[in-house]
């Protein structure tokens, strides 16, 4: 049986769709060097001799990092271009995953962090802006978003998927036979750990993505700016972040739910890997553990942004569709902090399942979300508001972090989470369609108009 595509993407004009393969690939290349880092980090300090307290403190400096730069560098994008701001993020995110894999003392760490978060927030929005852009250049304002959105998203989940499954495997399999992981340590003088190595790993794709980027990523010639010229811009920019939210209700919902996001997503990060250690007994185990579940997650992360079209066809509407993918992770939220207090096997399996309603819920509200979000923006300030979109979720998170590292564990990190996780999904109760005002939002084919 032969498979066609909608209508809508068959006729497309080949510049979208390069364009778009474009988009998914960059997404891909920058999500899978975090991916490998994301199940061995936490237990990586841990090995340094780092206590929780302090871990969370890194994971603090480094959303603060984000939070600080976020409007500026969104600026910065806007003004000189997204393809050599996304390379510079891949040059600082390469020297931070260094440092995090050879670092031992807690200074080092802390700068590792902070060349991390200057890195998340050069990326946090050019090549989105860089994808939207060039579909509106070739189609117009009205051109449909949502497809590439959902596959930039299902590939930036796939990448987490496999860099954590490898990332978490990686420790693991240096362990057994000959013990190679041992002998590497040793030839080191302990620099290098069997943890370290899929950090490393992510560091040579980081340098993969920078080289990526200067050859793909074409863009027409923006006016000479200078240095004087950008930083004069800066105080205006984040200025005009800040009245983003204020002067638009969908847009302040948008950002609302994107900080609840962060504030579980963060408390998953930090309070994971150690709860996945508890249950199997030692470090490397727990890493194994825990990179199948976030593999698992991210998978189902995919799949929810691969469905996210679908669900808004399904549900009437973009803003529907985000109050149903909220729900099913505040859902999956609930569930991991009820299974917090036990240690059974059968534990594993409810994770699990939390871990994987927490995911597909988000895969499928974010491209709503972010379409949502794109229609009420023009060009010259994409990237600002997509910069203003990150800074709600790190700084949330920066401050989720403090909070539940601080907090006995148990249940009660995780339902504090989820009370601000459905708080943020009520706010779309009761909400319909929109788009730019006086536009309505695209209907796609076989969507209700509210």
């Amino acid at each position: 049986m032969t498979v066609t595509e909608p209508p809508e993407i068959a006729t497309e004009p080949p510049e979208i769709r390069s364009a778009r393969r474009r988009y998914v690939t960059v997404c891909a290349l920058f999500w899978l060097p975090p991916g490998l880092a994301m199940a061995p980090l936490v237990l990586l300090f841990t090995e340094r001799g780092m206590a929780l307290t302090a871990i969370a403190g890194f994971y603090a400096v480094h959303s603060l990092t984000v939070a600080a730069l976020e409007l500026p560098t969104g600026g910065l994008s806007d003004a000189i271009g997204r393809r050599p701001v996304l390379a510079l993020a891949g040059v600082l995110n390469t020297g931070a995953l260094v440092i995090h894999a050879l670092g031992s003392t807690a200074w080092a760490l802390t700068l590792g962090m902070v060349l991390m978060g200057a890195g998340r927030a050069l990326a946090s929005g050019p090549a989105e802006a860089w994808y939207v852009d060039s579909v509106q250049a070739c189609s117009g304002p009205g051109a449909d978003l949502r497809t590439g959105l959902a596959r930039g998203s299902a590939a930036t989940s796939a990448a987490l998927a496999a860099g954590i499954l490898l990332g978490g495997a990686l420790p693991w399999l240096l362990g057994t036979g000959p013990d190679l992981g041992a002998r590497i340590t040793e030839a080191t003088g302990g620099v290098v750990l069997p943890l370290s190595v899929p950090v490393l790993l992510g560091a040579a794709v980081q340098i993969a993505f920078v080289c990526y980027v200067l050859a793909a990523l074409r863009e027409p010639p923006r006016p000479p700016v200078t240095a004087r010229s950008v930083l004069r811009g800066i105080p205006g920019t984040v200025l005009s972040g800040v009245r983003l939210g204020g002067r638009d209700a969908l847009v302040r919902r948008v950002l609302l739910t994107t900080a609840a996001a962060g504030s579980a997503l963060a408390a998953i990060e930090l309070l994971m890997p150690g709860r996945a250690v508890t249950l199997t007994g030692a470090s490397a185990s727990g890493a194994m553990l825990f990179a199948g579940l976030a593999c698992g997650g991210f998978v189902c992360a995919g799949l929810g942004s691969h469905l996210a079209p679908l669900l808004a066809r399904r549900t009437g509407s973009g803003e529907r569709a985000v109050l149903a993918g909220l729900g099913v992770s505040t859902l999956g939220l609930l569930l991991l902090g009820v299974t917090a207090a036990f240690t059974r096997p059968a534990s594993i399996a409810m994770v699990g399942l939390g871990f994987a309603l927490v995911y597909a819920g988000f895969g499928a509200a974010g491209p709503n979300e972010n379409a949502l979000l794109h229609r009420r923006v023009t060009g010259e300030g994409r990237a600002t508001a997509l910069s203003v979109q990150s800074l709600a979720q790190q700084s949330v998170g920066a401050l989720t972090g403090v909070i539940v590292g601080a907090m006995s564990p148990g249940p009660w990190p995780w339902l504090l989470v989820t009370g601000v996780l459905l708080a943020g999904t009520l706010l779309w109760l009761g909400r319909g369609g929109g788009g730019l005002p006086g536009m309505p939002e695209p209907v796609e084919a076989g969507e209700r108009v509210p």
